[in-house]
């Protein structure tokens, strides 16, 4: 029931009463319009507490040995083009897109993989044009960190990697672990990786510290052309040091690879004893 609807009320019951005192009488009051939150998990694992006990094992040890660690994910992916876009932006005029959001008018796609350095506060994000795979997704960590990571993290013997269980690095995907062992060769570093439980994907540290300032930067903006999304997430940053960089892969990424008998055989793939299918290391072969 809104201001107006009790002020109404209320005059009919004899007690006119203004909608904008009505309005200020609710606010001191903490009643206020509200969103539903989504905070009521899908369902729990059995092994939830666990992991997130390793994982937060796992940060301290990396952070106490000086060793990096970062959380990756993939954004929801966006259109290319005259395409609506949520949110709103000041300005002296309004944007115009197309009356219809289908695909097939759009200029392209972009698929925003993230890359965030909790320690550091630094988000990066590398803008794929074709598909979200396990093969892109180790890809944009080996060209950040051949591009920053290293030279910030010059001495390091180990990368810990935390990020969620589905998706292009799905803990349940050989395809995903084959390509994690070549990114490990690529790069001469052993990549050790700790996946959030089902359902937990939220309290990986690039959901809440990084994701929201990209989403905040580039709210109620056209992504007219490939130039204007990358400027706008570069535009990300924070009063308490956050800052972002962002880059294009352009390669295109083949979709619905699986992983053979022969690469699963010849996987060397250390899992831990605990919970061997979230917690595994991936070593340089060469």
């Amino acid at each position: 029931m809104s201001p107006q609807d009790l002020s109404e009320r209320l005059a009919k019951m004899g007690t006119p009463v203004g909608k904008d005192a009505i309005a200020q009488w609710l606010e001191d009051a903490g009643i206020r319009r509200r969103q539903i939150r989504k905070d009521i998990p899908g369902g729990e694992h059995p092994d939830r507490d666990r992991q997130f006990e390793r994982i937060a094992e796992l940060v301290s040890q990396y952070e106490t040995a000086g060793e990096p660690w970062f959380s990756i994910d993939t954004k929801a992916k966006e259109h290319l083009g005259l395409l609506y876009r949520k949110g709103r932006v000041r300005g002296n005029r309004s944007f115009e897109a197309f009356d219809h959001d289908f695909p097939s008018w759009a200029d392209g796609v972009l698929i925003p993989h993230g890359i965030f350095d909790p320690k550091a506060n630094l988000g990066h994000i590398n803008l794929g044009l074709s598909h979200d795979t396990s093969e892109f997704a180790c890809e944009s960590f080996r060209r950040f960190w051949n591009k920053f990571g290293h030279r910030r993290y010059p001495d390091a013997t180990s990368i810990l990697l935390t990020c969620d269980g589905g998706g292009s690095n799905s803990a349940s995907k050989y395809i995903f672990k084959y390509d994690l062992e070549r990114l490990s060769d690529s790069i001469g570093l052993p990549i050790r990786i700790a996946h959030y439980p089902p359902y937990c994907s939220k309290y990986n540290p690039i959901e809440r510290r990084f994701f929201p300032h990209i989403g905040r930067a580039c709210s109620g903006m056209l992504f007219d052309c490939l130039d204007t999304a990358v400027s706008l997430m570069r535009g990300a940053k924070t009063r308490t040091g956050l800052r972002t960089t962002v880059a294009v892969i352009k390669r295109i990424f083949e979709t619905g690879r699986n992983a053979t008998q022969e690469m699963k055989d010849n996987l060397t793939i250390v899992y831990d004893d605990l919970l061997p299918k979230w917690n595994y290391v991936a070593n340089p072969r060469t």
